[in-house]
């Protein structure tokens, strides 16, 4: 059996990290046909989510899958995310944190998560920010292969 990957313990970290400073922990997901997440708030391929225990109910920061429930305009959604389709975990206040390379995966076909244009300031899991907020700043990210 081959080593594995220290992607899921490198997320796991930086979680403990932002949430022990404070920060709201973002992670960046490129879209594929194994990611369930709603649709509506794809934009170019990927959706920014919010994981920070008060976005989010049932978080579980597995070795394969990033699995929880969060609000998404108001409705309760299941989110369900390979580790190998995220390409970067940040906090949003600062913009540290660390890129990685997305695995290999067939693109979302149609009806299945496509990518379609989420409106403005609609790409995380918070309900308390109003759309009209500042992108979080750009993260200073490292890329990890």
């Amino acid at each position: 059996m081959g080593e594995s990957s220290t992607k899921p313990y490198l997320i796991r970290a930086l979680h403990e990290w932002c949430t022990d400073n404070g920060y709201t922990p973002y992670i960046v997901v490129q879209v594929n046909a194994r990611t369930m997440v709603p649709p509506a708030h794809v934009r170019d391929g990927q959706i920014t989510l919010n994981i920070g225990n008060l976005a989010t109910n049932q978080l579980r920061l597995g070795n394969d899958l990033i699995e929880f429930q969060a609000r998404f305009s108001g409705i309760v959604e299941d989110v369900s995310v390979p580790v190998g389709a995220v390409s970067a975990i940040y906090a949003r206040e600062t913009g540290a944190g660390m890129g990685f390379e997305v695995q290999a995966d067939e693109p979302a076909s149609e009806g299945e998560n496509a990518a379609t244009e989420a409106p403005a300031g609609q790409t995380d899991t918070r309900d308390d920010e109003p759309p009209g907020d500042d992108p979080p700043p750009r993260p200073r990210l490292t890329i990890v292969k």
